[in-house]
């Protein structure tokens, strides 16, 4: 018998038949670590899905690239990234009006205005501080150095070029749009000053031609009228008091169901981009002739963004929060890879918008009022984008740029950034401003547009990195502030009990009165009784 349980002892089975003994804990080790390893692949399943998409829409395109397929069997690989765009680009719209609306109605007077001039000022620093860090790296690389014989046959898109604006026209068109006639007709037009030649006679016989401005409308949601209408319109809310209570219910529910679409949409991101990074890649007709001819020019550019998004925006987030940063962008990957296979911040905002307030904890009301804005003012890759490529334009025609060339470049990229129109190839009209503004030709434009592809997913993650970023200090800053006000009520209560019952001990009726009371207490019945 006491061979028997000495073999069960050893096997890891008890005298009852149970699992005992160190075999037992090592399975009972194992499936925890089964447990484990389930429960992570459950709640990163979206973002491994994703990264996963990434990397077999390359070997997909590098695949097919071989194939020789016709533009229309491109069009076809292409088909189910599009229909992402589409499912993106169609919740965009009530997404932004509906979230900052609520946003705004949700946040007090104080706040809105302390955090809408924080945003501001976090907005335009870190443009300025990409377009400085872009010039620099732009005359330390020299891109444009020794290229002036990229006018190769095949070499760029000469019928890609955009009409020349002059400058004064593109900033009082970012003006006209921020107040749209029509609501409706800024859902999906934009206002752009377009020009007609007029022939004039002069009093010599002379025949000139005049340039006049004229208005027109253009394919492409006014998203910067919509912001601004939807955050009047959530401060007009929130003053109307009891009365605006029911159509900011509205909004909130429509903004949640809106996020519902969202989630959905989101498991339909990894085929997607798939499709759109293969269908890319299989486009590109001579990348060996782009690398080795505008090599430097890309390499610049993305050192710039990596830089920049990688170095400059978190060290921007941990002296604002004194948090790890990568931890934060940890959780945006999602997003992140969204941005890279899309080029769009706008597609981008919806994926943002979740992955912020459920994996970081971002609060609501600041991630659905300061995203959208972002969405739309901050670009910080796109004024690395332009600066660069303002300077490697100014390189290759030997054209050297004076101090105040360069200021105007810092401003002007500061500035057109915030009009730059959220979808792929938006930053590229906005270089001839820039062009236009500091006097170089806008004919080597047709270059940039040639690597255009390469370098706007770098410029869009960068993009939507800063956007999220500043919603992470933002909240700090929010949730800093209302713990300070917290204190300071505290603090106000303990006061005034300390006050209150310092005069009860002082005060010298309720003394007496105390006296009486307490001497009519402590007297004893017969004294009563002869009182009486």
């Amino acid at each position: 018998m006491e061979e028997a349980a000495a073999s069960e002892d050893k096997a890891g089975y008890g005298p009852n038949g149970h699992a005992e003994g160190p075999a037992a804990e090592g399975r009972r080790g194992g499936g925890a670590w089964l447990r484990g390893c389930r429960g992570f692949l459950r709640r990163n399943a979206l973002v491994l899905l994703t990264v996963s998409g990434v990397v077999a829409g390359v070997a997909l395109g590098a695949a097919v690239r071989g194939a020789a397929l016709s533009p229309a069997q491109v069009a076809y690989l292409a088909f189910p990234g599009e229909l992402l765009l589409r499912m993106l680009r169609m919740v965009i719209l009530p997404l932004v009006v509906c979230s900052l609306v609520s946003g705004a109605a949700s946040l007090d007077t104080r706040s809105l205005g302390r955090l809408g001039g924080i945003a501001i000022a976090y907005f335009l620093g870190t443009t300025l501080l990409a377009s400085g860090l872009a010039v620099a790296l732009g005359f330390i690389v020299r891109p444009g150095a020794g290229a002036s014989a990229l006018n190769t046959p095949g070499l760029g898109l000469p019928g890609a070029l955009p009409t020349s604006k002059e400058t004064v026209d593109s900033f009082l068109d970012l003006v006209r749009n921020l107040f749209p006639a029509n609501l409706v007709a800024a859902a999906f037009r934009t206002y752009a000053t377009d020009y007609k030649m007029l022939l004039r006679n002069t009093t010599s016989g002379n025949v000139t031609l005049e340039k006049i401005p004229v208005g027109t409308e253009i394919e492409g949601m006014n998203i910067l009228g919509l912001v601004l209408f939807a955050l009047v319109l959530g401060v007009a809310l929130k003053k109307l008091g009891q009365e605006g209570e029911d159509l900011i219910r509205f909004f909130n529910s429509f903004n949640e169901a809106t996020m519902v679409l969202v989630s959905w949409i989101m498991w339909y991101v990894p085929i997607g981009i798939m499709f759109l990074v293969g269908s890319k890649i299989v486009e590109m007709e001579d990348i060996v002739l782009l690398v080795t001819s505008l090599g430097k020019y890309i390499f610049a550019s993305i050192l710039g963004h990596f830089i920049h998004g990688g170095i400059i925006l978190p060290l921007i987030y941990f002296a604002a929060t004194r948090q790890n940063p990568y931890r934060f962008l940890l959780g945006l990957i999602t997003p992140l890879a969204t941005a890279f296979a899309t080029c769009s911040s706008s597609a981008t905002l919806p994926s943002m918008i979740k992955c912020v307030e459920e994996n970081n904890g971002v609060d609501k009301r600041i991630s659905r009022f300061i995203l959208p804005i972002g969405a739309t003012v901050n670009m910080d890759g796109a004024a690395i984008f332009q600066c660069m490529a303002t300077v490697f334009i100014a390189q290759l025609n030997n054209i050297d740029l004076n101090p105040g060339q360069i200021f105007t470049i810092l401003v002007t990229a500061t500035a057109s950034s915030v009009g730059a129109a959220g979808v792929p190839a938006g930053g590229v009209l906005t270089i001839a401003i820039i062009l236009e503004a500091i006097g170089l030709p806008t004919n080597d434009l047709s270059l940039i547009l040639a690597v255009d592809w390469i370098v706007d997913r770098t410029t869009t993650v960068v993009n939507v990195e800063g956007d999220a970023l500043g919603a992470g200090i933002l909240n700090y800053l929010n949730e800093k502030d209302k713990k300070d006000r917290e204190q300071e009520l505290k603090e106000v209560t303990v006061e005034a009990i300390a006050n209150n019952k310092s005069e009860t001990e002082t005060s010298p009726l309720v003394t007496h009165k105390n006296r009486v009371s307490n001497t009519s207490s402590t007297a004893d019945p017969e004294s009563k009784e002869s009182v009486l």
